[in-house]
């Protein structure tokens, strides 16, 4: 028992030292961040280059209506929409089509491409839009975003610099129907997926991968990363894409925008699914990086500082252990959120310290072997990162002149 003891105890201190270091090292970012924010924000939006905004659809899901509204309603003197499912019958394009009739004045066009060719069907859907969108400087934009009226204006100016090859965004979670287990999702999101962002730009001196969720690129960026078809082989195209990029040499960036990224209402079970989805994505992109990502929850060990006390006769100072962790998080949280500039802070402040511990079990249940579902489709993903289609058989791409796109 002695030994078990030993063991707990000097567990629950080494991961709460680090936990702690990784809370400052947040805070440190997240100002570094903030003052870039306010210092762009007094920068003129001079560099106003046409653009061409792709939005691949699949479904249509509550929320996307005003999702799709905030790309109509942009502030911007020359821009297309190009929208892309796979089917006509698509209710995530038919809405699309409703939505821009109330703009006539923007000019937009709703494609369809057919059965994805690539295992990553957002990807051909892009490759789809990106061929015949009529601008060089690309926004591609998942269904999921919501974007305030200035977003294209001032995101686009990173790509002034010719260096500058493409630029994400960071992302708020949304909630439009916050039930427990969907407000867990959007905090997570908005905190644990932020933070790690904003640490590995301090410490590696820049961003080398991007965020799918909103993305400002050049169209020959895709080529310079091997191409559509290539990319489309991997569950994280965004992350690959920019890590290609940056290995290249050419500039990868994270904007000092914020986008909404609204998360439909859903269940513990669904929630846990998807999210374990991506945290063994992340594994696979980020072996090393994602394998320190242990270290940086404070909850779990505040648990088994908990225990510790529990069994070594000293309840109180286990409780206080456990305190210790919960203000880590609320610390973390409050600041991420106020630089984010999430006005409704409180409620996601309050409940991170419970997201932080689900992080810590998708973490462990990311090393388990198994398939990942998307779409209603199972798929299982490989030790480089490729996203395959169990029991698919791969076909011999299409050249993309000849890729199935219907316009209208």
């Amino acid at each position: 028992m002695g030994l078990i003891l030993r063991i707990l105890f000097w567990v629950a201190v080494f991961g709460s030292v680090t936990s702690w270091i990784y809370c400052l090292m947040v805070i440190v970012a997240a100002v570094r961040f903030g003052l870039r924010r306010q210092r762009d924000r007094r920068t003129a939006s001079s560099f106003l280059p046409a653009l061409s905004v792709l939005k691949p659809l699949h479904g249509a899901e509550p929320g996307l209506e005003q999702n799709l509204a905030s790309f109509f309603e942009q502030d911007y003197p020359d821009f297309e929409l190009l929208f892309c499912a796979r089917h006509e019958t698509d209710e995530g394009l038919q809405l699309a089509r409703r939505v821009g009739a109330r703009y006539p004045q923007v000019t937009a066009r709703y494609l369809t491409c057919g059965e994805p060719q690539f295992p990553n069907a957002k990807m051909f859907s892009l490759a789809v839009m990106a061929e015949a969108a009529q601008s060089e400087y690309l926004v591609t934009a998942d269904a999921d975003a919501r974007v305030e009226k200035d977003l294209l204006r001032r995101s686009v100016q990173v790509l002034a610099d010719p260096k500058m090859a493409l630029a994400s965004c960071l992302y708020l979670g949304t909630a439009d129907v916050p039930n427990l287990a969907t407000a867990l999702d959007a905090v997570g999101k908005s905190v644990e997926m932020s933070s790690g962002v904003l640490v590995a730009d301090m410490v590696e001196g820049g961003t080398k991968f991007a965020l799918g969720v909103i993305m400002i690129l050049r169209r020959q960026a895709f080529q310079d990363a091997g191409g559509y078809a290539d990319l489309g082989q991997y569950q994280a195209e965004d992350y690959v894409l920019g890590k290609r990029l940056a290995e290249q040499g050419q500039g990868v960036r994270m904007s000092s925008e914020v986008i909404r990224l609204v998360v439909p209402e859903t269940s513990f079970g669904l929630s846990f699914r998807n999210q374990l989805r991506w945290m063994q994505s992340t594994r696979r992109s980020r072996p090393l990086g994602h394998l320190g990502t242990g270290l940086t929850f404070s909850m779990p060990f505040g648990l088994i500082g908990l225990l510790w006390g529990a069994l070594a006769g000293h309840p109180w100072l286990g409780l206080l252990w456990l305190l210790a962790s919960c203000v880590n998080r609320w610390l973390q949280a409050g600041v991420m959120l106020a630089v984010l500039g999430e006005r409704k802070w409180l409620w996601p402040t309050g409940i991170y310290p419970l997201r932080d511990l689900l992080g810590g079990a998708l973490w462990l249940f990311s090393y388990l072997p198994g398939q990942v579902y998307y779409h209603g489709r199972k798929y299982s993903i490989a030790a480089d990162g490729r996203f395959e289609e169990i029991g698919y058989i791969p076909k011999v791409q299409q050249l993309l002149k000849n890729l199935p796109c219907v316009r209208s």
